[in-house]
């Protein structure tokens, strides 16, 4: 005899996308804004956190254990924002979309680098004021980067930079000699590592090591031709140290795609410095990316159904990294 269909709610705002709306031929699946998360919550087996910028769930939250869902995925690498005391505590499994930014993550990381590197925002600034000059560019090969991460985008990025002639080194939660990578420098130890460094490329999940972990201290360590690149989390860099480092010229660019506050405020001098590249929290956002997320929740939610182990089991309680091997859910 076949299994009833898992009650799914699917956190989304408007517009819903085709390939979210299309879920609902799965079965029992009621996609919900933040408005109406609070009475389709309870009972529900599983919730696919589309809307992963949201705060509604914790506030939504049953608070009767029987009421909560055994399983919740994030639309997004990253769970931090989800990550609320009473669902750390609870036994519900915590699934993440591990494995659909990598790629395209990386190749943003090395354009960064190579807009640095040949000069490209003021090339375009040029052409629009329509003034015709000269200059000398850089290379990128041979130059030093340390990636800031060692999980799958992190080793994509580096993989990416040292394929582009890079040097690569990677800082990790500890260190330790990485089969794979190499030296891995502790991230408590990064300001004594970083000295030659050109491109610092953070591109680590929010933990307690991570928040606030590129300030003034950190800046001061690298060399004045550094360039900082944050496509993991605002909060891993102190903003305004950050600003201050950048007008007194202790580095000589950052390119910017997640903020503390976002959207970035307009009066943010963040938007006004020539060495700075801004992005709207992008890097990962590539050509068929929403049906990529919508396929892995799919694969996943037949593996709830059927009993089977799940993909991309967040391990809640050591440095939210997935972890290994995945666990069995059942709806």
């Amino acid at each position: 005899m076949s299994r009833p269909a898992p009650r799914v709610v699917i956190l989304c705002g408007d517009p819903v996308p085709t390939e979210i709306a299309e879920l609902r031929t799965l079965g029992d699946v009621r996609i919900v804004g933040e408005a109406g998360l609070p009475a389709a919550l309870p009972g529900a087996d599983a919730l696919f956190v589309w809307d992963f910028r949201s705060g509604a769930v914790a506030n939504a939250w049953p608070e009767k254990d029987a009421e909560t869902p055994a399983w919740v995925h994030m639309a997004s690498a990253g769970v931090d924002r989800i990550m609320f005391p009473a669902l750390v505590e609870s036994p519900v499994t915590l699934t993440n979309s591990r494995g659909v930014f990598d790629e395209p993550m990386a190749e943003y990381v090395l354009g960064l680098v190579l807009c640095f590197a040949k000069g490209f925002p003021e090339t375009v600034r040029r052409q629009d004021r329509r003034s015709w000059r000269h200059r000398v560019t850089e290379r990128v090969a041979g130059r030093h980067a340390m990636v800031v991460g060692t999980g799958p985008i992190g080793v994509a990025i580096g993989e990416q930079l040292g394929r582009a002639g890079l040097r690569v080194r990677w800082a990790g939660r500890t260190e330790r000699e990485d089969p794979r990578l190499g030296p891995v420098v502790a991230s408590d130890a990064l300001a004594e590592a970083v000295g030659d460094t050109d491109y610092l490329v953070i591109a680590a999940p929010l933990t307690d090591a991570t928040r606030g972990l590129v300030d003034a201290e950190l800046l001061r360590a690298l060399p004045p031709r550094a360039r900082l690149i944050n496509v993991g989390r605002g909060e891993s860099v102190i903003q305004d140290d950050l600003v201050a480092a950048l007008r007194d010229g202790v580095i000589a660019g950052a390119a910017l795609d997640v903020f503390e506050a976002e959207p970035l405020p307009d009066d943010s001098p963040l938007w006004d410095m020539p060495q700075v590249i801004v992005s709207p929290h992008m890097s990962g956002d590539a050509d068929g990316y929403h049906a990529q997320l919508a396929a892995l929740f799919a694969d996943n939610l037949e593996r709830f159904t059927d009993g089977r182990p799940l993909r991309n089991v967040v391990d809640k309680r050591r440095g939210y990294v997935s972890a290994s091997p995945s666990s069995t859910v059942t709806s």
